[in-house]
């Protein structure tokens, strides 16, 4: 019975100091666990939040930007060539017109009597060159009953009148034109501008006051300048294929066309060390016009497959250029780096990053290298906001 009695003992014992231990354990577990939570959200809490956004592999269009003003691809001050008085006027101000439209017209009726006065003229020398040619017949079937010297005087009054009817020709050709002068047509397509002279009006051929000016707006062009170092770069790519240009407004907020290099100058300007350069654009929406100021860019190059990452990593230190990434352990890394191109929000990193890292686009001024930082990712509203042409 004694021994049965400690057995039951010792057993029950046991299981108190094992159920003790056990419990023991995971109190010391719990508490553990509570300790690493409060350390985690403390750490947490002490993060910083940054943005970032992803490095890119991506083609990059190198643009010479630059301001220009837009020209009416062709433009004429529309003047008169007769005298006259302004009868009609048979466009509105604003208007577009083909070319070959009727603009203006000038009191006809001197310049229709002057054509019927030379039609008339040349009627009568033809009566008076058949009555000739007539007496012409008749001396020569004289024979010798006429005098060499009738005869010979007959044909060379035959030839004089064959002659004046030439002039005569020539005087109708003259009248008909001054005539169709007084029906001041179009030169060109294009826009009207404000009306000089109004209706009623007496106009001169030695006038220097154009009546109308038309403006050729489709196409039309854009006159800008590039520096001159840029030259060799301009022709060697132009000679490949026309090179691109966007016209954008000066605010740099809308692009209005995309056209293509027309014509580098013939001569760089010494006087500020640049070329002149004219693009041509279709402008079917008149989305450009004639005096116009815009800003614009000339695709020189693509850099195929490079390195870019928004303007905004690129931060400006005392040794150069720095950008921030974020590791796998959610820590700042600062990277120098080095930039070549830059654009539209975008810059084209030479050195210093690698394609897939996370840069941070805001709140670096808030981290150092090894911060611990919590991250939200950078809309893509900048990137879609970038300037290209509609």
């Amino acid at each position: 019975m004694n021994k049965s009695r400690t057995i039951v003992w010792v057993a029950v014992i046991a299981a108190v100091s094992a159920a003790g231990y056990f419990g023991w354990q995971r109190y010391h577990q719990a508490q553990e666990a509570a300790t690493a939570a409060a350390n985690a959200k403390k750490s947490a809490r002490n993060a910083v939040r940054v943005t970032i956004a992803p490095v890119q592999k991506s083609d990059f269009p190198v643009y010479l930007t630059g301001l220009g003003t837009v020209q009416g691809f062709n433009t004429v001050q529309v003047r008169t060539r007769v005298d006259g008085q302004i009868d009609k006027i048979a466009f509105t101000e604003g208007q577009l017109v083909k070319q070959g439209d009727l603009l203006v017209e000038i009191d006809p009726r001197p310049y229709q009597a002057a054509l019927d006065q030379a039609k008339a003229k040349k009627a009568q020398d033809e009566a008076n060159l058949a009555n000739a040619n007539l007496d012409l017949q008749r001396y020569t079937k004289l024979g010798e009953f006429a005098t060499k010297q009738q005869t010979d005087t007959q044909r060379s009054t035959v030839q004089q009148l064959t002659a004046q009817i030439a002039a005569d020709d020539a005087a109708i050709a003259n009248a008909q034109t001054q005539l169709d002068y007084t029906a001041i047509k179009s030169p060109i397509p294009g826009v009207a501008g404000l009306r000089q002279v109004d209706i009623g009006n007496i106009v001169n051929a030695s006038s220097l006051t154009a009546i109308v000016t038309i403006a050729q707006i489709e196409p039309i062009a854009v006159i800008f300048t590039a520096p001159e170092e840029q030259l060799p770069y301009i022709n060697e790519a132009q000679a490949r294929q026309p090179l691109k240009v966007i016209a954008i407004t000066t605010d740099g907020k809308k692009p209005l066309a995309e056209g293509s290099l027309a014509v580098v100058n013939n001569q760089v300007d010494t006087t500020s060390g640049t070329i002149r350069l004219k693009a041509v654009f279709d402008n079917k929406n008149h989305a450009l016009w004639p005096g116009q100021s815009v800003s614009t860019r000339l695709l020189v190059k693509t850099l195929k497959d490079a390195t870019v990452v928004p303007d905004d990593a690129i931060q400006h230190g005392v040794d150069g250029l720095y950008a921030y990434s974020v590791n796998q352990d959610n820590k700042a890394e600062l990277h120098k780096v080095k930039v070549s191109q830059s654009i539209d929000g975008r810059s084209v990193v030479d050195e210093g990053l690698s394609p897939g890292q996370q840069v941070i686009t805001a709140g670096q001024y808030k981290v150092s290298p090894g911060t611990l930082v919590t991250t939200a990712v950078a809309s893509s509203e900048a990137a879609q906001s970038r300037v290209q042409p509609e």
